[in-house]
């Protein structure tokens, strides 16, 4: 039975323009600019500031234990010294239902949000932050479920064990195509009834004014919500761009070469091998007890492992149904390449970080080949070639984006370019999915990053990428060590840009937590 349904990429565009009533007339009037922000906390522009990233969070508690409020509380103590926390996604598992928001998002959280001392009364839809939290859409954020699974395994969890899923996050409700995660943090103007409503609202809250116009203004303790799904804004001298990769990451269609059927094969072979080990994980899992702790452990390493063979199924899937050129937002990358530009031109602007979900560059054991991440990195490397032909000897020595950060991979990660041949060559890359869904292994094949490139003189592999540091699930059974992470990093003054990155880890080792202590490093 499939579990996990995704809306097609056209679909989640027009759901998501829907919702914030993309270039709406009262607004093309008002010359708003959807896709930007001011951050209105009045220190936007003090060149030194912190900021902490956290991602893939959503979950529940596990057998007595929460992972994620584990690390929220390492957040709390430098809570006072940051300006913002960054969301990667993945902000609900599984399925980004808002039944989950006051378990997994508001309860963890709840020092965070106005009115955090009773977290119980926060609906999900009318959460404002005290520091702002500003988040991107993962993948899980935007899944739903199909209505039979809901239909069976939405009133009571002896039902779903009969079916023999035990650990699911899975209630009546879906995302419904990204609804939840738009009604909590996006500025959801489709429900402004009329249009003398919205005449008010956008005159009370489009109040602030870049290069490309009128803006949302977000006020911490009074109004926070994002623009769009897609969206930027400037800070301390930086412009931040937050992306939506779930709409650019489909992969490209397979060959229809013989190596390209080759391949087709390969992949049916495996998903029906992993097909088999779902089967195998399930009775594993009948004979296991959630309420004895040792088997409690047996039980969530096997859902950990479920979560894994679902992702590379939904991987494989996505290959196998690229039959014709890849659907792909290119609206929002024309967008972003645009921004660039104008970035780059502006003499304001000392720096430049995008924040997506899915890492282009990885080393985590089952996202690191997954044909979505090439395809992310190909779409990033296609506008950082496009920007880079348009600045020509502007940028000179630096890199065209200082800071890439993302999720997707559950781990902390610590990755840089090298001399790729393309224009995303020499940038850093800090990968923060680890704070709060089941830490993941580093793959087997090492630190090195190798690609496969094909041009007229043939094919070759060459590397690309470093890993520097890896901070994930390590060992087996009692020596098995779950670190869950997220990370504050620190600006400095000047140009180039420079920044102390501080790992923030808990890990558990058995029954306990230990605060593992990290050096900071700069980059």
């Amino acid at each position: 039975m499939r579990l996990i349904s995704e809306p097609p990429i056209p679909v989640k565009i027009q759901k998501m323009q829907e919702r914030v009533r993309w270039l709406h007339p009262q607004i093309v009037q008002r010359g708003i600019d959807q896709t930007s922000m001011v951050v209105d906390d009045n220190q936007d522009e003090n060149p030194e500031f912190s900021f902490m990233v956290i991602g893939d969070s959503g979950t529940k508690s596990h057998f007595g234990y929460h992972p994620q409020r584990q690390v929220a509380e390492l957040m709390l103590a430098h809570k006072d010294d940051c300006r913002f926390v960054l969301h990667t996604g993945d902000v609900i598992y599984v399925v980004g239902s808002h039944e989950y928001y006051p378990t997994n998002f508001i309860e963890p959280y709840r020092e965070f949000l106005v009115g955090g001392e009773n977290p119980e009364k926060i609906a999900y839809d009318r959460m404002v932050f005290n520091l702002p939290f500003l988040p991107v859409l993962g993948n899980h954020d935007y899944y739903d479920v199909p209505l039979m699974y809901r239909l069976l395994t939405g009133s009571t969890l002896r039902l779903r064990r009969m079916l023999r899923y035990k650990d699911f996050e899975i209630g009546w409700h879906g995302s419904n195509q990204g609804d939840a995660y738009s009604r909590a943090f996006l500025d959801y103007l489709a429900a402004v009834a009329s249009p003398e409503e919205l005449t008010q609202h956008l005159d009370s809250h489009y109040t602030a004014k870049t290069d490309n116009g009128r803006c949302l203004r977000y006020q911490p303790g009074v109004f926070t919500r994002i623009p769009n799904r897609y969206y930027t804004y400037r800070y301390g001298g930086i412009d931040f761009f937050a992306l939506d990769s779930n709409t650019f990451n489909e992969p490209s269609p397979l060959p229809t070469t013989q190596e390209g059927e080759l391949y087709r094969r390969e992949l049916q072979k495996r998903r029906q091998q992993i097909d088999q080990e779902e089967v195998q994980i399930l009775e594993m899992s009948d004979h296991l007890n959630a309420d004895n702790p040792e088997e409690a452990e047996q039980l969530d390493d096997l859902s950990a492992k479920l979560d894994q063979i679902n992702e590379v199924k939904i991987d494989i899937e996505k290959q196998l149904a690229s039959h014709s050129a890849p659907k792909i937002d290119f609206e929002q990358l024309d967008w972003l390449r645009n921004r660039l530009i104008e970035s780059w031109n502006n003499p304001e602007v000392r720096g430049r970080i995008i924040y997506l979900h899915h890492p282009p560059y990885v080393t985590e054991a089952t996202k690191w080949h997954q044909a979505q991440t090439l395809a992310v990195r190909h779409r990033l490397r296609w506008v950082f070639t496009q920007v880079a032909q348009s600045l020509g000897s502007l940028v000179k020595e630096r890199p065209l984006v200082d800071l890439v950060l993302s999720g997707h991979a559950h781990c902390l990660e610590y990755l840089r370019t090298v001399d790729t041949g393309y224009a995303d060559s020499n940038i850093n890359y800090i990968i923060s999915g680890g704070s709060g869904r089941r830490p993941r292994r580093q793959r087997s094949e090492g630190t090195e990053l190798e690609e496969n490139f094909t041009d007229s003189s043939g094919s070759s592999t060459r590397k690309v990428a470093d890993s520097l540091l890896y901070v994930g699930r390590t060992g087996y059974s009692s020596q098995k060590r779950l670190p869950y992470s997220c990370v504050r990093i620190d600006v400095h003054n000047g140009t180039p840009l420079k920044f102390t990155v501080k790992p923030l880890v808990a890990e558990r080792v058995g029954e306990y937590w230990f605060n593992n202590q990290f050096d900071p490093f700069v980059i």
